[in-house]
């Protein structure tokens, strides 16, 4: 499909004017194209080629508008840091539009009705990081928007310093928050809060439509995802950063990168942002954080639900999150089937981590070719012993395996990543991008597609962290 031949729907405009404001993008300056995601591309049904076309920066600036298109931002409360704001929305994101149901959305478009104090505007600097990072974790298989292109300008935009203003096309199935339901809760608007569950249901949960307890089975599915989704966190080792209500999707998505990391070394305590003074978003504490925002949904969805069947329907949160994650990690460690006892073993294993500095997905990676022999082992950490002794029950473990050996390795090398996007990976990326250098994000973005591969022209970024770069923190600003 041709960019002059693409139709917009706007299904969420369907709902009571109070759940969104329309507001036209406005466009960067002397604004260019810097990458182009063309899986992404794929499934919108856009030919690839359009992407490297003068239209297609015009697309991703705002300044090319579609057949259908009704642009808007959406508006939402949310608990940030545990303390409720009752009026947040979409301060520098604008929705263009949905093709191919997927919702299309430019982030850095310029002011809305809820930018308040802010410029409606994104940097390059957070942008590269937003899209390479959603890539990334797509291509570990984890649920999450995506991204379509990055763009940027000579357009100066402040912050600490003067930075080029940039914007990314994000692209959700959903963009429904537990904030979007705060926000109705709080100001008791019951008829919007109603048509939001329905638009939510039918957006994320068709199979629900119609169903006589479609309103609790849909909060019993947001629980299930959520569960999950920390689960799969926990178990790459990434660290969101701001788990905020306004940034957990109703859909079971991750959705809005800012401070986020992955582990350098193990370190449950470990805080990405450094505003996070109290370490509330830090690395170990993600699944009970996840718990309270699931709690505040159910605080916002009261008026429709009983919370007696929401409390039965959480009640089952902790059990879904500890069995997702012990498939995962019993799949990185090598095992056909969980036995009794392996939970034991994988909370030896990461203390014994937390003690020895011990770079994390270098760790597991390396742990996928283990055959008995120490030494590639050991010669990751500081300390010996403690390693040797897990070991040895690994080995022992490793004795239920029906598997070959051969096969175990197969199966792990598709479960641990070779690559996952550390920070100062990034920080290169944006640090040649400054200088017009792209070719890191192009690296990068290949790494971030296919994480498992060997990618032999790349080895340099499966090392682990610089001692320099290691365990840095970042702040929410773009």
């Amino acid at each position: 499909m041709k960019l002059n031949e693409i139709k917009f729907t706007n299904p969420y405009l369907k709902l009571p004017a109070e759940c969104h404001d329309r507001v036209k993008p406005t466009p960067l300056k002397k604004a260019f194209l810097i990458h182009a995601n063309e899986s992404v591309a794929e499934m919108l049904d856009i030919d690839k080629e359009e992407l490297y076309t003068d239209a297609f920066v015009d697309f991703v600036n705002g300044a090319f508008h579609p057949e259908g298109s009704d642009s808007f931002a959406m508006c939402y409360a949310g608990h940030q840091f545990g303390f409720f704001v009752d009026r947040l929305g979409d301060g520098r994101a604008i929705n263009i539009g949905t093709l191919n149901g997927l919702h299309l959305q430019l982030k850095g478009a310029g002011l809305t009705k809820y930018s308040r104090s802010g410029d409606g505007r994104a940097v390059l600097r957070s942008s590269i990081r937003e899209y390479l990072m959603s890539e990334a974790m797509h291509g570990l298989g984890i649920e999450t928007t995506r991204a379509l292109a990055i763009i940027g300008s000579e357009q100066q935009v402040i912050r600490e310093d003067w930075e080029n203003g940039a914007i990314v096309l994000r692209v959700s199935p959903s963009w429904v928050r537990f904030g979007t339901f705060e926000y109705f809760a709080h100001k008791k608007k019951f008829k919007e809060l109603e048509a939001l569950a329905d638009y939510a249901i039918e957006e994320s949960y068709p199979h629900l439509v119609g169903k006589e307890n479609a309103y609790i089975d849909f909060f019993t599915e947001v629980m299930e995802k959520t569960a999950r989704l920390m689960a799969e966190w926990q178990a790459v080792g990434f660290n969101h950063g701001v788990m905020n209500t306004d940034n957990m999707s109703t859909a079971g998505l991750t959705i809005d990168y800012g401070p986020y990391a992955f582990l350098d070394e193990y370190d449950a305590a470990y805080i990405c942002n450094h505003t996070d003074h109290h370490g509330r978003y830090s690395f170990g504490n993600q699944p009970t954080i996840g718990e309270w925002n699931l709690r505040a949904l159910m605080a916002a969805l009261s008026p429709l639900i009983e919370m007696k069947e929401m409390e039965k329907s959480i009640a089952g949160y902790w059990k879904i999150y500890k069995d997702r994650y012990l498939d995962l990690m019993i799949s990185k460690l090598g095992f056909d089937e969980v036995k009794e006892g392996d939970l034991d073993l994988v909370k030896h294993l990461l203390g014994t981590l937390q003690g020895l500095h011990v770079d994390y997905t270098l760790f597991f990676r390396t742990l996928s070719r283990y055959s008995g022999d120490s030494a590639g082992i050991l010669k990751l950490g500081l300390y010996h012993q403690p390693m040797i002794d897990w070991l040895d029950d690994y080995d022992r473990r490793l004795e239920y395996n029906t598997s070959t050996q051969e096969q175990r390795e197969g199966k792990m090398l598709q479960t641990n990543p070779k690559y996952v996007l550390k920070n100062y990976m990034l920080q290169e990326a944006i640090d040649a991008a400054h200088q017009h250098d792209f070719s890191v994000i192009g690296q990068l973005f290949k790494i971030a597609q296919d994480p498992y591969a060997e990618h032999p022209e790349l080895e340099r970024w499966a090392g682990p962290t610089p001692g320099e770069f290691k365990n840095t923190k970042l702040s929410c600003s773009s």
